[in-house]
C-alpha cells in the first residue's frame, strides 16, 4: 500500500470518529499520533470547553498521550495526523516533541502555521503533507459553523 493511500485509509478513519463529535461544542478536529508502522499510538478530539483549557487542542491530547503511552517525550519517527492544519501553539509542540511527520487535511490560512502563516521554510527533520481528503475535512468543519451560527440565531 502507498503511503499516500494509508493517511488517506487513516484520515478516513477518524473523519468517521469525529462525524460522531459534529454536535459537540467543541470545534471538531481530530489527530492521530501514529508510530513509525504507521499504527495508532494516541487519538484525541478537541476538548477546549469540555476542560475549559485553551490548550486542549486535539494536536496537544494527542500528543500528550503519546507521551505517556511510548513512556518518552520524544516521538521521534511518529507521524502527527490531524484534520485541520496546526495552529503556532500546536506546531510548536510538534517541533518540541520531536515528531517527525505531519499530516493535515484542511488547510487553516488565518490560524494555520506549518504552511498556510510560516513554517514552510525547511525545517530539519519534519515533513510536511497537506490537503490529505482537504475537502472531506473541510465539509465537517464547515458544516459545524453554519449548524452553530443558526441555532444562534434562534436564541
Amino acid at each position: 500500500m502507498k503511503p499516500a493511500k494509508q493517511y488517506s485509509d487513516l484520515m478516513s478513519e477518524l473523519l468517521n470518529d469525529l462525524e460522531t463529535k459534529s454536535k459537540s461544542v467543541d470545534v471538531p478536529v481530530g489527530a492521530f499520533v501514529l508510530d513509525k508502522n504507521l499504527g495508532v499510538v494516541a487519538k484525541a478530539f478537541n476538548s477546549r470547553v469540555e476542560k475549559n483549557d485553551p490548550t486542549a487542542h486535539a494536536e496537544i491530547e494527542a500528543i500528550r498521550i503519546a507521551g505517556l503511552e511510548l513512556n518518552n517525550w520524544r516521538l521521534d519517527d511518529c507521524t502527527l495526523l490531524v484534520t485541520l492544519e496546526p495552529c503556532q501553539m500546536c506546531s510548536g509542540a510538534v517541533l518540541q516533541s520531536r515528531i517527525s511527520r505531519v499530516v493535515f487535511g484542511a488547510f487553516e490560512p488565518k490560524t494555520g502555521f506549518l504552511v498556510s502563516n510560516n513554517l514552510n521554510s525547511e525545517i530539519p527533520g519534519l515533513e510536511i503533507i497537506g490537503g490529505v481528503m482537504e475537502e472531506e475535512c473541510s465539509r465537517i468543519l464547515s458544516d459545524w459553523f453554519i449548524d452553530k451560527r443558526s441555532n444562534q440565531d434562534m436564541i
